[in-house]
């Protein structure tokens, strides 16, 4: 029994207590919050479980093997930190943490102390985000071409990050694990409408050596929610749209063929239209997926798909583009208009 305690009873805390207790593997031990509300949520839904009013404490003081950290962005690494020096396991939200300097310096102690460290991109353990690396490997898409992503919202507001560092984690880690590169080059834009200093609306665009192109939309302030992808390939394409109940991923058996230089004076393009495939995806739930892979990481059966490395790799690539975003504001607010450059409040 891996006796795990729960850093943050916000608004995913509550979440990671039900996956956790529902792993046979594991019990949950203690949770830690600042708020009172808070505090009296977990003592109402965990009764058996220690309470505590800070995270530090929480690890300091319990008899606990592994933590889950759901706190913000900013705590992130003082409280993983802490705990490896502890002996613990570690599983921390998304992003990693705030900076690569803390980054590296997390990847550093937990290999020091042989402790797993792990974040929780939930996404890379959807059925969808497998199927799409599947479809990868297999060579069935052709040349990846593109990758197009549509993250909006009306809200959640967050008042410790922008809409970069909130939502484009999502697609950096399904990037990440889909295409194993990181791009060349990131442009970026965005807007602050709501809050002077954490923009809420950003476009991005990253090239990579290989000339995949890929684009993401995030927002806050969209009238609807959508969460779509696009993959193209010179094989065939695919949509995956995370909020239609049924049929999930659509896989196009389209593309563009050309004709070879000497079959033509011209640029002639033949488009091929063909079937349109749905394949089953699996029901179980992601965050199901990835606490059991964390139990089995834990307990040395399998390596971590998404790593302290790995979740390195979303934190300077989240540099990269605020960076770019940085520069952009700068030059709107040159033009008069009334931005800010913040990634955190």
């Amino acid at each position: 029994m891996i006796k795990v305690g729960i850093c943050g009873f916000g608004y995913w805390g509550p979440t990671l207590y039900r996956a956790f207790s529902a792993n046979p593997a594991f019990r949950v031990t203690a949770i830690a919050d600042c708020n009172p509300a808070l505090q009296a949520k977990a003592r109402e839904l965990s009764p058996a479980s220690t309470v505590y009013g800070d995270g530090q404490e929480l690890i300091d003081s319990s008899d606990v093997d592994a933590v889950a950290i759901a706190t913000p962005v900013s705590t992130h690494f003082p409280l993983a930190l802490r705990a490896l020096m502890r002996g613990q396991h570690v599983l921390v939200e998304k992003p990693l943490c705030a900076s690569v300097e803390e980054g590296r310096e997390l990847v550093a102690v937990a290999e020091r102390t042989r402790r797993t460290l792990m974040v929780d991109h939930t996404y890379l353990f959807h059925g969808a985000v497998r199927k799409l690396k599947e479809l990868k490997v297999a060579g069935v898409l052709g040349k990846i071409t593109y990758y197009d992503s549509l993250r909006v919202n009306l809200g959640l507001f967050q008042s410790d990050v922008n809409v970069l560092w909130d939502l484009a984690p999502h697609d950096y880690s399904i990037m990440d694990y889909i295409l194993e590169e990181q791009p060349v080059h990131v442009e970026a834009t965005g807007y602050c409408h709501v809050n002077s200093h954490l923009p809420d609306i950003a476009y991005i665009t990253l090239h990579y050596r290989s000339h995949i192109i890929a684009h993401l939309n995030l927002s806050w302030i969209s009238p609807v929610k959508a969460r779509r992808i696009a993959l193209g390939g010179t094989g065939q394409m695919v949509i995956w749209d995370d909020l239609t109940a049924d049929e999930k991923l659509k896989v196009y058996n389209s593309g563009i063929d050309f004709h070879s230089p000497d079959e033509r004076t011209i640029l002639i393009p033949g488009y091929r239209i063909g079937d349109i495939h749905s394949p089953r995806l699996p029901s179980r739930e992601p965050l199901a997926e990835a606490v059991e892979h964390f139990r089995r990481v834990v307990t040395g059966q399998e390596a971590p798909i998404a790593d302290g490395r790995f979740g390195l790799r979303v934190v300077d690539l989240l540099e990269r583009t605020q960076r770019a975003l940085d520069l952009s504001l700068g030059r709107i607010a040159g033009l008069g208009a009334p931005t800010a450059t913040a990634r955190t409040a």
